[in-house]
C-alpha cells in the first residue's frame, strides 16, 4: 500500500509542488501590446448584438432571485478577505466588487445577472434555525441550530473559509460548539474544510456525528486521481484561474465565484446513508435522508427536516444547468437519473415543503415557487435526456443533436434553467456519450487523423496558411466565429509559430467568450486567446493531495494510480516481481510488471519474487509528502530491501512522471 504512496510521488511532483517561474512570451512591442489590449478592452458589433439578443429573450424584469439573495442578511466579513495562517488570501469577495450596474458589452448580460447574484457574500438567515455563509467559497456552507450545537453542513474547500464561515456564524448569531457535520456530496468543495469546524480530538471524543452518503469516504478520496494530472490542466481553463476578476476576464463560473485556497481536509464518516427515505434524529432535528449517486456526484445525498419544512437540496437542485460532462474531464453523468432524483424529491415533500437551499446559490421560499423551481430543473435534465435519445434515433449524431436540440419557451426562458454552468449543448453531446460513445457511424469519423496530421492536410488542401487566415479574417469581421476558430485552430496545429494565425485566433475566442453565456465557456475561450498571446504562464496550484488524503488513500486506488503512471511502451519486454510489506498495517502485496502493465495481488507474497520492500506507512506518507526521500529512509534503515535491489530501481525508472502543463490550444 506504501509503494504506491512512493509512486504517487514519484508520479505527480508537479501536482504536488506549487512551481513560480515564468515560461510565458510577451508581447515585442508598446505599440503591439496596446492594439493587444484594445482588442481585449473591445467587444465587436456582432458580439454586442448577440449579447443584447438576450436581453429581449429573457426576462430581466423579474427579480426574485436578487430578492432571494438578498433576504435574511446578517453581516459579511470584516474585510470581505479570508486569511490563511500564514498571512496570506484564501478568499477575497471584493475581488468581484466590479459586478455592479448593468452588464458591460464584454460580458454576456445574463451571465452577469447570474454572477451578480453568485457575489452577494455574508451571513444569512434562512429559515428558524436555518443560517448560510455565502461568498467565502465557490460554495455555500449552511447551519442548523440543534439541541446542543450547530450542525454544519458542507464544510467548503479549505479550513480557512470554514473556520472564518463559523467564526461570522458564532459572532452574530450564537456561539455554540459544533454538533454534527453533513457533508452532503464527494466533490472537494464540500467537505476539504472539516478541520476548520471540528478537531482531531472532537472527533475521537465520539461526540461529533459526521453524515455523508454511502460510499463517500472512497469517492472523494480517489475521484479523479487516476486521470486528475489532465484534469488539473482543464480545470485551469475551466475555473479560469489564469485570467483576471474583471469584465474582460472571468466573472465567476455561474456555479459560483471562484475557489478558496490553504488547507485541505477530510474526514471519516460517521453515519453512511444507504437508503431513501432514512429519518434520522442528528443532534435533535428530525432528518429524512435521500441517497442520490451517480448524478452531480458519485456520491451525493439530499434531505429534509419536516418540523421545519426546509429541504436541502445539495448540489441535485441549482439555480442553474448544471454539467453533465463537466469540462474539465470526468466520468458523464446521466440525465434520466438526475430527473428522477427530483421527481422523488417532489413526490416526497412537495405537500410540504417552504424552504429549499442548497450547497450553491440561494435559497428559495414558498410551496408554490419551490415546486415550481423544482419541476424546471427535473424537466430540463429529462428534456435533454429523453429529446437526445429521439433525436439519436432518427439518425442525427453527436454534433447534429447537440445543433438541433433547444429547450421549449417554458423551460429556456426560466433562469434556472439557463447554461450557466452546463449548456444544452454540450449536455447534449455528454448524453449522446452516454449511450453511443464518440463514434457516429460514418466511416468518415472512425479512423481520423490526429489534430497535427489533420491540421497540415487542411491547410494544404485549402491553399496554405495565408489562405486560411485570410478567409478566417473575413468571417472574423462578419462575425462568424465559429467556422473561423476551427480553421485557425488547423493553421495553428500546422503551424505552431505562425505569429498571424495565433493573434487571429486570440481574437476570436475573445469575441467567443464575450458572448458565452456559460461562465465555463467564457473562461475556456478566454483562457486559450490568454495562451495564443502570451504563452503557457506556469503559475502555482493549488492540491487537494493535502496529508490527510495521501494518509487515507485506499490501497486499490494506490496501485491502479501505480498501473497508470507505470510508462507501458518503456515496460514492454520487462519482467519485474516485488512483494511489498507493510508492517505497522500488517498488509502485504505483490506487484508484476510484464507484457508492459502492471498487475498485482493484496494478501499474499511471492516466492519467486525479485526483492522484497518493507517499510512502515507511515515512511511512505513523510516520502510522498516530501518529509523525506527514499535514500535518506534506507539510509535511516526505515525501508530494507531483501533480493535484488536492481530490480527495484528498474521498477521505480518505469514509472512517469506527469507535468500538468501540456499545450492545449497549441500542438
Amino acid at each position: 500500500m506504501r509503494v504506491t504512496n512512493l509512486v504517487l510521488l514519484l508520479a505527480m511532483p508537479a501536482i504536488l509542488a506549487a512551481c513560480a517561474d515564468e515560461t510565458g512570451q510577451q508581447s515585442g512591442s508598446d505599440s503591439a501590446q496596446s492594439a493587444v489590449e484594445e482588442v481585449i478592452a473591445t467587444a465587436s458589433d456582432a458580439t454586442r448584438q448577440n449579447n443584447n439578443a438576450l436581453q429581449e429573450l429573457l426576462p430581466f424584469e423579474d427579480t426574485r432571485d436578487f430578492e432571494n439573495a438578498r433576504r435574511g442578511f446578517i453581516a459579511t466579513l470584516e474585510t470581505g478577505k479570508v486569511m490563511t495562517a500564514s498571512g496570506a488570501v484564501s478568499y477575497d469577495a471584493n475581488l468581484f466588487e466590479f459586478l455592479e450596474g448593468d452588464a458591460p458589452d464584454t460580458v454576456n448580460p445574463s451571465l452577469w445577472r447570474q454572477s451578480q447574484l453568485n457575489a452577494m457574500d455574508g451571513l444569512y438567515e434562512v429559515g428558524e434555525g436555518i443560517y448560510q455563509v455565502r461568498g467565502t467559497d465557490l460554495a455555500n456552507m449552511s447551519f442548523i441550530r440543534g439541541d446542543t450545537g450547530w450542525i454544519v453542513v458542507d464544510p467548503l474547500t479549505m479550513t480557512e473559509a470554514a473556520a472564518a464561515s463559523l467564526a461570522l456564524l458564532r459572532k452574530h448569531v450564537e456561539d455554540l460548539p459544533v454538533s454534527a457535520v453533513i457533508m452532503t456530496h464527494s466533490h472537494a468543495d464540500h467537505f476539504g474544510g472539516v478541520k476548520g469546524v471540528i478537531t482531531e480530538d472532537e472527533m475521537a471524543s465520539g461526540g461529533v456525528e459526521i453524515v455523508a452518503p454511502e460510499h463517500f469516504f472512497e469517492s472523494a478520496i480517489s475521484e479523479n486521481l487516476i486521470a486528475g494530472n489532465h484534469m488539473i490542466r482543464r480545470a485551469l481553463f475551466m475555473f479560469g484561474n489564469l485570467l483576471p476578476k474583471s469584465p474582460e476576464g472571468t466573472v465567476g463560473s455561474g456555479l459560483g465565484t471562484t475557489t478558496s485556497i490553504g488547507t485541505f481536509t477530510i474526514m471519516k464518516p460517521t453515519i453512511e446513508i444507504r437508503e431513501t427515505p432514512t429519518r434520522l434524529r442528528v443532534d435533535g432535528v428530525e432528518m429524512v435522508f435521500m441517497n442520490t449517486p451517480d448524478a452531480e456526484a458519485p456520491a451525493e445525498l439530499m434531505f429534509y427536516m419536516p418540523e421545519k419544512k426546509a429541504f436541502c437540496q445539495a448540489e441535485i437542485i441549482n439555480h442553474t444547468l448544471h454539467n453533465l460532462l463537466t469540462l474539465r474531464g470526468a466520468k458523464v453523468r446521466n440525465g434520466l437519473l438526475w430527473s428522477k432524483y427530483i421527481h422523488r424529491t417532489i413526490e416526497l415533500f412537495g405537500d410540504d415543503v417552504e424552504i429549499s437551499f442548497g450547497s450553491h446559490h440561494w435559497p428559495t421560499w414558498g410551496n408554490d415557487e419551490i415546486i415550481e423551481f423544482w419541476k424546471v430543473q427535473r424537466d430540463t435534465y429529462r428534456y435533454i435526456h429523453d429529446e437526445v435519445l429521439r433525436l439519436a434515433n432518427h439518425g442525427y449524431t453527436l454534433h447534429e443533436v447537440a445543433e438541433e436540440l433547444a429547450l421549449p419557451d417554458s423551460l429556456s426562458r426560466a433562469f434556472a434553467s439557463r447554461g450557466y454552468y452546463g449548456t444544452v449543448n454540450h449536455n447534449a453531446k455528454a448524453q449522446y456519450q452516454l449511450y453511443f460513445g464518440y463514434f457516429t457511424g460514418n466511416p468518415a469519423d472512425l479512423y481520423e487523423l490526429p489534430p497535427e496530421k489533420a491540421a497540415v492536410k487542411f491547410v494544404e488542401y485549402m491553399g496554405g496558411a495565408a489562405n486560411v487566415i485570410a478567409k478566417a479574417q473575413q468571417d472574423y469581421d462578419n462575425g462568424e466565429y465559429r467556422w473561423a476558430a476551427t480553421a485557425l485552430n488547423h493553421v495553428v496545429f500546422a503551424e505552431p509559430d505562425n505569429e498571424s494565425a495565433k493573434n487571429l485566433l486570440a481574437n476570436v475566442y475573445t469575441q467567443l467568450g464575450y458572448q458565452s453565456e456559460s461562465g465555463p465557456w467564457r473562461n475556456i475561450f478566454l483562457t486559450g486567446a490568454k495562451e495564443l498571446r502570451e504563452g503557457m504562464n506556469v503559475v502555482p496550484i493549488p492540491s487537494t493531495l493535502s496529508p490527510d488524503v495521501v494518509r487515507n488513500l485506499g490501497l486499490e486506488t494506490y496501485l491502479d494510480f501505480l498501473g497508470v503512471s507505470l510508462n507501458h511502451p518503456k515496460a514492454a519486454g520487462r519482467i519485474i516481481t516485488l512483494n511489498f510489506v507493510i508492517p505497522d498495517r500488517n498488509q502485504q502485496y505483490v506487484v508484476y510488471v510484464e507484457n508492459g502493465v502492471l498487475n498485482y495481488t493484496i494478501g499474499r507474497q511471492d516466492d519467486d519474487a525479485d526483492a522484497t520492500v518493507t517499510m512502515d506507512r507511515a515512511v511512505l506518507d513523510n516520502i510522498n509528502l516530501r518529509q523525506t526521500t527514499i535514500a535518506e529512509a534506507m539510509q535511516a534503515g526505515q525501508v530494507t530491501v531483501e533480493g535484488n535491489p536492481v530490480k527495484l530501481i528498474e521498477f521505480l525508472g518505469l514509472i512517469d512522471r506527469f507535468d500538468p502543463w501540456f499545450n492545449v490550444v497549441t500542438p
